[in-house]
Formats: C-alpha cells, structure tokens, sequence
C-alpha cells in the first residue's frame, strides 16, 4: 500500500530551500515565488525559527534568514564526510601533477554536488565552489557516473531508456574509466571526471579535473584522464 506523504511539510521544506536559495527574504516573497498561502507561509517561517533553522536578518524588518545551527549538518559523521576527508591529499596531488583545479562530486538526487576542491594555481582557472549544483544533463560527473547505475536508475535519471549508442558509449566510459565534458556546458571550459565506486561497484561520487580548453587539449587529455582514473581507484581502495 501507497504510503500518504505530508503536504505541509514538503511546503515547509520547499520554504526552507527558497530561503537558502534567496535570503534575506519576506514572507509575500517567498508565498509569491511558491505559489503558496502567505499564512501557510508564515506558520511554516514559526516553526523554522521556533526550531533553530532561520532567524530574522539583522536590520531588516520582516526578512529572514539561515541561522548557523544549518553548519551542525555540514560535517556528519557519515560516508560522504569521510570520502570527503580522504580526498583532499589525492585532489592536492591531481593539481599538482596537473595545474589544474581538481575537485569531488558526490550524487544527491537527480544532480551532484561539490563536496571537495583543490583550486589551480594558475591566474585563468575554473573554480567550482563547495555546495555548487552540477547538473545531470551534459556534465561530466554524470557522464561518469550513468554507465554504473541500474537500468531503471539510468531511466529515470536520463528521463528516457538509453539508445544503442548512449549504451555503446557507457562501454566506452567503462573502458576507459574517465569522461570528457569538452565545453559542451561552458565555452572555454573542460571537465573530466572518473567515477569513484565503493562496494560491489556502486558509484559513490566522482573526482573531476577541470580548466580552461587552452590547457586541457585533446594532446594532454589521455595522460590527464590516467592520473585522474587512478587517483578514483586509490580513493575508492580507501575508503572500502
């Protein structure tokens, strides 16, 4: 039997979001952006507040904003938070073997987000900040990651069943163990990732190397694309 989900709190979650996304923030803005009821609305902003999540923004009358009781959360003890800690020698090696900026992506949901980051040294670079969305469409990360997931999660995360040759290319991917996004998202700029995969091959983040397309030309992208699949080797050896 379907199990009934609850309205108010998927509201007040999708408050909570919008505040993070656009604080400080009203009340009549966040009801009007969510197409919601403002006293709905501002029940949801109580028990927010009552509970430590958000607090009024100073000086701003009616605004409202995170309180730092969000940063409790930002470090749990889970596996995330050690794939995180046990990247950052094997990022600080990528960009200094490379001279470029290399970072993790761990899944959440339908996209990814950047957990960990050794930013390039070079004046010109590509700086992915930590908590930034990647999107599933077109990135490498997902390119890294889709040819290892379930038939029915490639699906519904591709929003479609792959064709032969999306299937050709997840052998491909496979094979190689490392993906190109060669400005397809960003003009001027490359990615590569290689999926970090924990036990019994379940992908459970990605290491990327990014930089602008001057520097990662297809001339150096083999030798990059090495150092970065292994570097997701050793990170998933230590963390099985």
């Amino acid at each position: 039997m379907a199990v009934k989900r609850s309205r108010s709190a998927t509201r007040m979650l999708s408050v909570f979001e919008e505040i993070a996304r656009t604080q400080p923030v009203g009340v009549s803005a966040l009801a009007r952006e969510l197409e919601a009821d403002k006293s709905a609305v501002q029940r949801d902003l109580m028990t927010l507040a009552d509970a430590g999540w958000i607090r009024p923004a100073p000086g701003l009358a009616g605004q409202w904003e995170l309180s730092p009781h969000i940063l409790t959360l930002a470090r749990p003890p889970h596996s995330n938070e050690s794939l995180r800690l046990r990247a950052g020698p094997i990022l600080e090696r990528l960009r200094t073997e490379t001279g470029e900026t290399a970072y993790l992506a761990v899944p959440d949901s339908d996209h990814f987000v950047v957990m960990a980051a050794a930013e390039s040294h070079h004046l010109l670079r590509m700086v992915p900040a930590i908590g930034i969305v990647i999107p599933m469409e077109g990135s490498a990360t997902a390119r890294a990651v889709l040819p290892y997931l379930p038939d029915e999660e490639q699906q519904r995360l591709l929003g479609t069943v792959p064709d032969a040759e999306t299937q050709r290319e997840f052998v491909r991917t496979r094979a190689r163990g490392f993906t190109v996004n060669d400005e397809e998202i960003q003009v001027g700029a490359v990615a590569m990732a290689s999926a970090v995969l924990g036990p019994r091959g379940v992908p459970l983040g990605t290491l990327v190397l990014t930089g602008p397309a001057e520097r990662l030309t297809p001339e150096r992208r083999e030798a990059m694309g090495a150092m970065l699949r292994e570097g997701a080797r050793q990170l998933a050896a230590e963390i099985s």
